[in-house]
Formats: structure tokens, sequence, C-alpha cells
């Protein structure tokens, strides 16, 4: 024990916090805690360095006793705060009163017609004058809102068709005509676009707010802020506006025409569509009146024709469904012919589709009757542009020559042409001089019909030839087995069929290296390719490797016919035609430890007017077959390579398709599922004939479709028919040999005949 007074009258604050924190019960007091005792008491338990520990206590028991808030009213205050802050939340919901209309005679003279409506709200966008096919199209679209009609427009690409729709939706909504509307197109992401639009026009179009301050005051209150319309109120009242990204409902607000008008989006799916209603304040469930469809087909789905027939379905059954049992459904159809026979073109078929009162306007109705001037412009403006020029020369001599030019000439839309043109004729011709296949679909409505040739086989019908054997097994009837190999950069194709004696064909396999393991896809869009695969390789290198690792995996192992018997790859040959790896397919097929089967191919395209390989000169050496050739010189490469003719032989595959399942040299596809086999189908139709005369000859010309889909894997079954016929594969048809039978002549009889001569 310390021996140290203490006298408690006069404590310095330290020896106060020992004092206390010795009592046994813990640190009672803290330097803080103290501190704000002492500012709190002030001089009442001490001077400014000391304390008295009796007026301490004195003063704490006070603080104790001390009547302290009741809590009833701590709460209270704390529910008039939360009263006070709801009031103003509320006030700032409410937006007020509605701004004046500006201009209610511009209001009404253009809620009256749609024309005056563009050309007062969007004369930014409808600045040049209308052409007579638009005042058509106007008047035909007013004329489907007012009274519930259908109507289908396909016109030029760049001549307004889309934005002409979506004005009419605006205008439609603003004037009560369509309580409930539904945007459609290819995709929903394209639908939301469509809808975003609008969404823009009424938050930004002054005249709009000028005019229409009872839709677009609101929606400006929201500030794209999309939280603010779950509360937000006029004089008292929700709004029950909606502000999403897939559908928007006006404000509902007594005496608007378009209180509570609903626009949604969605894509050209049938569950998307199915079961769109709106519940109204009144009770009444609203169903889509008013269906504007933009661009409901892809070019993926125009060039197939069970998408096209689906599409269609979906149009005549759930979009045209939408309004329900009883009522009666406007529809505007924006759209573009891509091809013949696609959806755009059946809707448009006033014949097959009347209800939709369909309208194709053209670009230019009749073309120039100069052709020769014509000829000399087009040739003038190529030089130019292949010479980094701007097409100024051709220009200016349209410019010299222009009466003689326009001679006969009928534009729809005199007024568009660019800055750099003179006239919308020399537009509409160098649109066409630009790509006459895209003008065609794409200005005219009239897209060019291909001549697909005679007895075309469909995809459905190849997929569909399927013969049951299991993958990678051969008939027992099989004597050989052929490989070919398509070589891109990207990725190689590859085909292994197997071939009875007369042709009879089965393709065994067939794939790419690297396997892409999709079911779907397409060249340009591999994923995994050679050099991802064969990294840090250049293309060369990695081309060589691909070759060798497929070569590996497929001609080093045998294949069983479904007897037992043992089979292996006769001939492989490898397409040596793309000249960047054409040194290297030769070079592979020289040194690969299967250069006995391997042959580098290159295929010849032997038209009507060209010369056929039976006609060539024979060299020494050389090996002839059925509209193939082996040169019998090694060349400066090394290696003998084979010589196709093409045309010939896709002609002789698609004839071998086309046979009957248990005819001689019918052609058929592994297993039993024909979807597996949609993609080959696909590049075993990616082309089509023209049959072509000349010279006494009649040839099947082969051309790739215009929508330049993949064709691998017909070159590949090519190849494989043509490595069959060098092991020895025969038509039946081929095989007969003709006996010549000479007639006797006597000696006597020749004797005579020289005298006579």
């Amino acid at each position: 024990m310390t021996n140290n007074k203490i006298n408690p009258q006069s404590l310095r604050p330290a020896d106060l916090m020992r004092l206390l924190n010795t009592a046994g019960l813990g640190a009672v007091m803290t330097e803080h805690r103290l501190r704000r005792h002492r500012n709190r008491a002030g001089y009442a338990i001490g001077s400014d360095k000391t304390i008295n520990l009796f007026k301490y206590a004195a003063w704490l028991t006070q603080e104790f006793f001390r009547e302290k808030p009741q809590t009833k009213d701590y709460f209270e205050k704390k529910r008039q705060a939360n009263l006070k802050s709801m009031a103003a939340v509320r006030a700032a919901q409410d937006i007020g009163e509605l701004p004046e209309v500006i201009n209610s005679e511009r209001k009404n003279i253009s809620l009256r017609s749609f024309k005056t409506f563009c050309e007062t709200y969007f004369a930014e966008i409808f600045y040049l004058n209308w052409s007579d096919d638009h005042l058509r199209v106007i008047d035909k679209i007013e004329k489907a809102v007012r009274h519930g009609g259908l109507f289908a427009l396909a016109m030029p690409r760049g001549s307004g068709k889309t934005v002409i729709c979506q004005v009419a939706v605006v205008w439609a909504a603003l004037d009560g005509a369509a309580p409930f509307i539904c945007l459609i197109a290819a995709s929903a992401e394209r639908a939301q676009n469509l809808l975003e639009n609008i969404k823009t026009w009424l938050e930004t179009n002054p005249l709009l707010h000028e005019d229409f301050p009872e839709v677009c005051f609101p929606v400006k209150c929201l500030e794209r802020i999309a939280n603010r319309q779950k509360g937000q109120k006029y004089l008292g009242e929700p709004t029950r506006i909606e502000w999403s990204a897939d559908k928007i409902v006006l404000p509902t607000i007594a005496g608007s025409k378009a209180s509570g008008v609903v626009i949604t989006s969605s894509g050209m799916h049938g569950s998307d569509i199915r079961g769109q209603q709106h519940a109204r304040p009144d009770g009444r469930v609203e169903r889509p009146s008013l269906v504007l469809i933009d661009d409901p087909q892809t070019t993926e789905s125009a060039w197939s024709r069970s998408q096209s027939e689906r599409r269609t379905a979906i149009l005549g059954g759930d979009v045209l469904g939408m309004a329900g049992p009883g009522k009666k459904i406007a529809g505007l159809m924006a759209c573009t012919v891509i091809r013949p026979g696609d959806m755009a073109s059946r809707i448009l078929d006033r014949e097959k589709h009347p209800d939709w009162q369909g309208e194709r306007t053209k670009l230019i109705y009749a073309f120039p009757a100069n052709e020769i001037l014509w000829a000399k412009y087009a040739e003038l403006r190529a030089d130019s542009l292949r010479n980094d020029g701007d097409g100024g020369i051709a220009t200016e001599f349209y410019c010299e020559h222009r009466l003689e030019m326009d001679a006969g000439a009928m534009v729809a839309w005199p007024e568009r042409f660019n800055p750099d043109e003179l006239s919308a004729i020399q537009h509409a011709m160098n649109l066409k001089l630009r790509d006459e296949i895209a003008f065609w679909s794409e200005y005219q409505n009239e897209p060019k019909v291909e001549d697909l040739g005679d007895e075309m086989l469909t995809i459905e019908e190849i997929a569909e030839k399927t013969n049951g054997y299991n993958r990678g097994i051969i008939p027992q009837d099989c004597q050989h087995v052929t490989m070919f190999m398509d070589v891109h950069q990207n990725a190689l194709y590859w085909m292994i069929v197997g071939w009875e004696p007369n042709f009879t064909g089965y393709i065994v396999d067939y794939g790419t290296w690297p396997d892409q393991r999709r079911e779907y896809f397409m060249l340009r869009d591999c994923q995994r390719t050679i050099q991802h695969v064969t990294a840090g390789a250049g293309l060369e290198a990695s081309t060589y490797s691909a070759l060798e690792k497929l070569a590996d995996e497929k001609l080093a192992i045998p294949y069983y016919r479904n007897d037992g018997m043992e089979l292996r790859i006769e001939r492989c040959l490898i397409d040596a035609g793309w000249g960047q790896t054409s040194d290297v397919v030769y070079q592979f097929c020289r040194q690969s430890r299967h250069a006995a089967i391997l042959s580098p191919s290159h295929g010849h395209y032997i038209g009507a007017s060209s010369v056929p390989f039976s006609e060539h000169k024979r060299q020494k050496g050389d090996r002839m077959g059925r509209h193939w050739r082996i040169p019998g010189s090694f060349g400066s490469r090394g290696c003998r390579h084979v010589l196709i003719d093409t045309n010939y032989w896709k002609t002789f595959v698609h004839a071998r398709l086309g046979i009957l399942m248990g005819d001689p040299g019918c052609l058929s596809l592994f297993g039993h599922d024909s979807k597996r086999h949609r993609l080959i189908a696909e590049h075993l139709t990616a082309e089509y004939r023209v049959r072509t005369m000349a010279f006494a000859r009649t040839v099947d010309e082969w051309k790739v479709r215009a929508s330049r889909p993949d064709n691998h894997w017909l070159d590949c079954l090519v190849g494989c028919a043509v490595g069959a016929s060098i092991q020895g594969a025969e038509l039946a048809t081929f095989q007969s040999k003709h006996i010549v039978t000479r007639t006797r002549i006597k000696l006597s009889e020749l004797q005579r005949d020289r005298r006579r001569m």
C-alpha cells in the first residue's frame, strides 16, 4: 500500500480514474467519459485542474434521476419525420399540371391525316418530296390503321419503308386508333431497336412535346430513370406508365386519346408472340389491335424453304390471331424480297394472300434505251475506281450525254440521288453496276431466278437417303474404299466412301480436321482452326502438319466390311488447287509414308466450249479415264497428279444421289438419322447446273448459288468418285463392250475394186 495521502476534494483527473477503477468493478471510468462529464458539469464538480469527488458523485446522482423524454414522444417525432419525407416523395412523384397545347389546330389536322403528321412532326426525316409510290403507300397505311386491314409493302432499300411504319405506330398511338400495338421483327433484338426509336421520339421531339403534352410531358418527367415509372402520378392519380426495353404503356390521363396505349416488341417466334395482353385500370383486357412487322426474315431463312414456310405459318396463325376471337386486327409489314419463293414474295403474292394487299415498288420502272452509252459509262466508271478514283470521269461523260442516256428511263423517286450524282437515273444505274444481283433483290424487289437445271435434288431428299449402316462400317459388296481431302486455310474437309464395282456408293464417314464438335458450322466461322491446333507454325507448316495428322488418323487404320473382311483406303486424292498451299500438297504426297496411295488433284472447269480431256493429245505415259487424266510426266514437283473434269463428275455424283435405294449405282449416307446429315446435304446442293450447248456438245455447267454456301463436301464426294474410277469402278451402262463385226471380203472383189479406181 502506498503512504501517499489522497484528498478526495481535490483530485487530478488521472488520480480520479485510478481511484474509481480500483473499486473492483472493472474499468468503470475512461478518459473520454470523464472529459465529457467535466464538460457537461463545468465548475460545479471542481476547478480546471482538479475534481471534487463528493461534488462529482452528487452531480452523477442528479443526472441519473433527472426526468428523461417520454419514449412515445421520440417515436412520434420519428413518425412525423417519416410522414414529412413521404409527403415530399409524393410531391416529387406528382408531375403537376400539364403544359398547355401550343397549337391545337396543327395537332387536330395532323391526327386526321397521316401524310400531314409525317410532314409536320418529322420534317427532318421526310425532307424530300414524296414519290407517287410513297403517296400510295401512305394512303394504304392510313386505311389499314383506320379500318383494320392488312398491308404488306416491299420498297427499295433506303426508301424509308421502316421509318414510315414506325411513324405510323406513333400516329396510331397518339390518336388512340390502336389501343395495343405490337412491333415484330426477325429477332427480339431487332424489334427492341424499333421500339427504342419510338421511345426516343416521344422523349426528344420538340413539336410532339408542344402539341401532345398529355403523352410527352409524363415521359419527359421520367428523365430516362425507369424506377420513377412505378410511382408517377398526375393530380394524385397514378399514370401507370411503363417504360422498359420491350414494352411501353403511355400515361393514363383522363381526356387523352393515347391514355393507356400499349406498344410491345417481340421476335418472329411463336412463343414470343402468343398470349400478349394488358389489363387496364377499368378492368378491360386489351390484346393487340395493330401489328407492325419489319423485315421478318433473315437471309438464311429466306434461302431455306422450311424456314420460309414456318415463318409464313407463324404470320398467318400466331400474329394475325393476336387480337382474339371476334376482333379485327390491322397489320403493316415492311419487307424485302431476297429470293423467289421466300416469305416476303409469298405474302406479296395477291393470288396466294389477297388479304395482305401486297405492294411491290421498284427503284426504276423503265431502264434507259441507249445501252451503248451506258456500257461506255460503266467502262469509264470501273476504270476510275480501279485506279483509286471516285468515278468523276464517268459523271462528266454522263453530263455530256445526259439527254441521250436518260431517254426511255422512268424512275420511281426523281429526288433520290447522292451529292456526287446528277440524277436518280444515274444513281439507279450505279447501284446496278455495283452489284446486279443485289440490285434486283434490294432495289427492284424482283430477285433473279436461278436456273437450277433439271431434276435438282433438295436438301431434305439427300439428307433422308440413309442406308442404315453404322458410321465407319463398309457394306460387304464393296471392293474399293477411297478418300478425298479438301484443303483450306482454316480446316481440312474430308470424306471416305466405299464403292461396289458397279459404282454403287456408300458414304462411310466425313468430317473436318480439326473436328469442329458442332452439328452446324461454316468454313468462315470455324472455332477450332488449323492455326489454333498448330500454334506457332506458319501457313505452309501448319497445313503440312494437318495433312500428316489427318492421313495418320484415316489412312493407317483398317476398315471392316459387315462380313468381317478387312479393307484399307486404296486411293486418296488431295486438292492441290489452292495456290498458297499447292506446293505443300505436292511435297506431302511425295514424302508421306502413305505416298503410294496419295495423289494431288486439280479440278478443271470443262464447259461446253472447252476441249474435253478425250480430245487432248495423248503424251507418253499418260493415263486416261472417264473424264479424268493423269499426265505421265512427274514434272518439276516430282509427283504425278490427277486432272478432273469437275462439271462431268458433279453431274455424275448428283445422278448417283438421285437413284433409288436398291438400284445399281445408288449413292447413300450412313446411319438412320437424317437430321445429322443436314449440313452435308447443304454442301451437296450448294451448286446448281445449267445445261449449255456449244460446238455440238451439251454440257451441264455447275455454278455456286448466289448465297455463296459452303460446297466443300461436294468437292470431296467428286474426288472420292474419281478415285474409285481410277481403281477400276465402272457403271454397268459403261461396262458392256461393243463387238465390231467385220464383213468378209474376197480377194477377187478387192482386186476388181482396185482396177476400177
